[in-house]
């Protein structure tokens, strides 16, 4: 996901990093010049801030408003709160805070608590999701169960989809003697709306996908409670955690489509299961103990029970003897240890094992007994995966620090049936790393490490289907050495100027675990990124950074995977992204604040498709994309405790990406895009504080 890089926080996407940057509560009232007076009054007693304004979206913007609901041009509230009160005599507080009240992306949170005693929250949040891409259907009902498609291709209107996640939660801790306390959650979400899906067939008539939107209308209910202890060498916690999910909606019924192909036409595939409801139930304990002031341990044990027992759509497509529900249960076990310690002044030690076994316990029925030469086997999945690291620092003279360490990754995958795609049973993965890292003056520190990872395996499992032998390994199976080299510099050339440089490269080689050479053959990896901050007085500082990545992955397949034929063909994937960003915020006068902040990022990705036997073939076309955003504020303090602020936002998304430009569904369906968005954005808000 292509996010925005804020100083201070993990990256964000960037429609949600804009409105962050542009409403964030509690940030207006700090341009009147502080004296320390001031400064300790706020530390000790409660501070409120109201934000009251209005925005206005100059164009559309279907990428920018993605998950805020700021997407058509025109006005928009811009309100937000952070109230806080303390009573005294009682030492209780009390906070309300709302966030993007005007908004599609509202939050509203409510705190009450006591210290060291008690508390208690009570939360709200909406949540949108637009989809991206226009959509021009004839389909009718969507965002209910029942759709009517169009038996021939018609042109449609303009639709917009949406989905939209309000969920409310609850809140409880209280605090006992003994060094006990309590905590007790709960939290329904609701979702609504409706999302691009489709069905198809691989019949003779290949390409036949018709447009069937799903409806959404779930609700999924997380719940639990903890009772921890926090003693003076040992801490524990332990509790229950569930999690239950009801889909309102069980079946799609489609009328019409067409009925091209007999009996695999589109409209034989009707009814269409929805997901199913599901439930979960886990138990856990965890907890450390220092057994001295330089060893201590950590461990945490968990049962977690998952059930999926909803019953078939219908009962004509019940095959004899599988009853009137999958039967699904999954029971996960985790055990999870580490220790941590310092042996000798110079030498800390750190090791960490973690064991988790899935354990598929779902009935392994025969859905389809009318076609022997294709089973209808379900296939559960168990996995068992066992995770281990040791890890080693030492102190050397002349300021170096040697880091080395050792991680294993194991994973038993059971299929539970006769597979009907190639699978391989275990992998198993060593990684071995070195890390020098020195002081080399008091505005220098460097540091240098190397990776070796080496992942193989049991040998493949190959498909039961007649004619389809499975030639091609999964990337994620397929055996691979990596090495990996990092470099990194922090270097403070003068006291306001900081630096840091990072490089990253890997290579990766994969083995030629199949007779037929196909799949993953060669890749790589490399970054580089460089970060400055500078500050130019107490009252200026500024930061910049850029960064560009490169990946490639080298693999061969085949066009005809079924059967042993077919022309041999290869596939240069790249992906490479160019980013830089650059902040300054600062105080030009004891009234007035302003600051700037610009993002660009370009994003490359290509096939370089080519044939390696037979005729030449045509290669999938490359896809770029831009994003470019740019903000200016300026904030003025009226007094002490009031004040304006005035937003600027320049947002810019530009792509040729193709994927729908020239698909059409069979019943006429089509989805595009504006390949250029641009967007501008003028807020003016007003905050009181007292």
């Amino acid at each position: 996901m292509v996010g925005l890089k804020i100083p201070g926080r993990r990256f964000l996407p960037i429609e949600a990093a804009v409105v962050t940057l542009l409403i964030s509560p509690g940030s207006a009232g700090l341009a009147w010049a502080d004296t320390a007076s001031d400064r300790v009054t706020r530390l000790t007693r409660p501070h409120s801030t109201v934000d009251l304004g209005v925005g206005y979206l100059f164009n559309d913007g279907a990428r920018f408003g993605q998950y805020s609901g700021m997407r058509d041009a025109g006005p928009y509230g811009l309100i937000n709160a952070d109230i806080l009160k303390r009573s005294d005599a009682t030492g209780t507080w009390y906070r309300l805070r709302g966030r993007n009240l005007g908004l599609d992306s509202r939050e509203l949170r409510l705190e009450h608590s006591q210290q060291g005693n008690w508390g208690y929250v009570i939360d709200f949040s909406q949540t949108p999701r637009y989809e991206p891409f226009t959509v021009r259907t004839a389909v009718s009902g969507i965002g209910t169960s029942h759709l009517h498609v169009p038996t021939t291709p018609t042109a449609g209107d303009p639709m917009l989809f949406k989905t939209e996640r309000t969920a409310v939660g609850f809140g409880l801790g209280k605090s006992f003697a003994g060094n006990m306390d309590f905590q007790l959650h709960f939290r329904n979400e609701e979702k609504d709306g409706a999302r691009v899906f489709g069905r198809g067939t691989r019949s003779i008539f290949a390409g036949a996908f018709g447009f069937t939107p799903e409806p959404i209308n779930s609700t999924t209910r997380l719940f639990g409670a903890t009772l921890g202890y926090n003693g003076k060498r040992l801490q524990l916690s332990g509790g229950y955690y569930g999690t239950m999910y009801v889909n309102h909606n069980t079946a799609l019924h489609i009328t019409g489509g067409s009925s091209a192909g007999g009996g695999s036409a589109l409209n034989t595939y009707n009814p269409i299961a929805l997901p199913p409801d599901n439930q979960s139930h886990q138990l856990f304990l965890g907890g450390g103990y220092s057994f001295t002031p330089t060893t201590r341990g950590n461990f945490k044990v968990a049962y977690t029970h998952a059930t999926q027992t909803n019953a078939f759509i219908h009962s004509l497509l019940l095959a004899p003897g599988v009853g009137s529900h999958l039967g699904g249960r999954i029971d996960t076990t985790l055990l999870q240890g580490g220790l941590t310690a310092r042996p000798l002044p110079k030498l800390s030690l750190l090791a960490n094992i973690r064991y988790e076994d899935r354990d598929d316990k779902t009935p392994i029925l025969n859905y389809n007994p009318h076609a022997p030469g294709y089973p209808g086997f379900n296939q559960p999945f168990s996995m068992r995966t066992l995770n281990a690291k040791v890890e080693a620092y030492y102190a050397l003279p002349m300021s170096f620090r040697l880091t080395g360490g050792v991680d294993f990754d194991q994973r038993h995958r059971d299929y539970g049936a006769p597979i009907v795609v190639r699978h391989r049973g275990r992998t198993d993965e060593w990684s071995y790393r070195v890390e020098l890292r020195r002081s080399m003056s008091e505005t220098v520190t460097g540091a240098v490490s190397y990776i070796y990872s080496d992942r193989s395996g049991s040998d493949f499992l190959r498909s039961i289907i007649p004619g389809y032998p499975g030639f091609v390994s999964p990337i994620n199976l397929a055996d691979r050495s990596r090495h990996k080299v990092r470099l990194l510099i922090n270097w403070v050339p003068i006291e306001p100027l900081s630096l840091q440089f990072i490089v990253d490269e890997s290579r990766d080689n994969y083995g030629r675990d199949n007779t037929a050479n196909l799949g993953p053959q060669e890749g790589m990896a490399r970054d580089y990124a460089v970060d400055a901050t500078y500050t130019f007085s107490d009252a200026w500082h500024a930061t910049a950074w850029f960064s560009r990545n490169e990946t490639r992955l080298d693999q061969f397949s085949r066009t005809n995977p079924v059967t042993a034929g077919g022309q041999f063909w290869a596939a240069d994937l790249s992906h490479q992204s160019t980013s830089f960003g650059w902040s300054a915020n600062g105080r030009q006068k004891p009234k007035l604040d302003m600051g700037a902040d610009l993002y660009y990022s370009d994003i490359n990705d290509k096939y370089r498709q080519r044939a390696l036997t037979g005729s030449p073939i045509d290669s999938l076309p490359d896809i770029s994309t831009e994003l470019s955003n740019l903000r200016l504020f300026v904030r003025y303090a009226i007094q002490k405790n009031m004040g304006l602020r005035l937003d600027y936002i320049y947002n810019r998304f530009k792509t040729d990406e193709w994927t729908w430009a020239n698909w059409t569904f069979t019943d006429g369906t089509r989805l595009s895009q504006d390949p250029l968005q641009a967007i501008s954005f003028v807020g003016l808000s007003g905050y009181y504080n007292w």
